[in-house]
């Protein structure tokens, strides 16, 4: 049987098919990079305004706790009063500033992209390393 298509065409059409592959790919990693950008960007606008109403809320509640009991201890122990209250609130500012910098620090953005480059990358030279029959 001859074939329509010579050598030349044949190889020519596997390189556009590979490349056609190639795009495709890149395509849709691109579009799960975009994905996991908008949700993280969602994800931070909430956890920041969130943070901010609740730091708002905690400083007018602490400041009105410090001078509760400010006032409760103005004829006996004022200034221990206001020592104690001002340690236990450095040491929670303290404490959270801690956590807060431990959670900076975990990587989460584009984990799932990253994950699927390199399941891509290990399939490529998985199929590379395999001698061909």
């Amino acid at each position: 049987m001859e074939s329509s298509q010579g050598p030349a065409q044949r190889l020519f059409g596997a390189g556009k098919r590979l490349l056609v592959s190639l795009l495709a790919t890149g395509e849709t990693r691109l579009r799960l990079a975009v994905l996991e950008l908008e949700e993280e960007r969602a994800r931070l606008t909430t956890l920041l305004l969130i943070i901010g109403l609740s730091l708002v809320l905690l400083l007018l509640g602490l400041g009105v706790l410090t001078l509760l009991v400010a006032v409760i201890f103005w004829e006996t122990h004022r200034l221990t009063a206001i020592g104690i209250s001002a340690i236990v609130l450095l040491g929670g500012g303290v404490s959270l500033a801690l956590i807060a910098l431990r959670l900076a620090r975990r990587p989460t953005l584009l984990k799932s992209t990253l994950a699927q480059l390199a399941t891509d990358r290990q399939l490529v030279e998985s199929t590379r390393d395999k001698p061909s029959p």
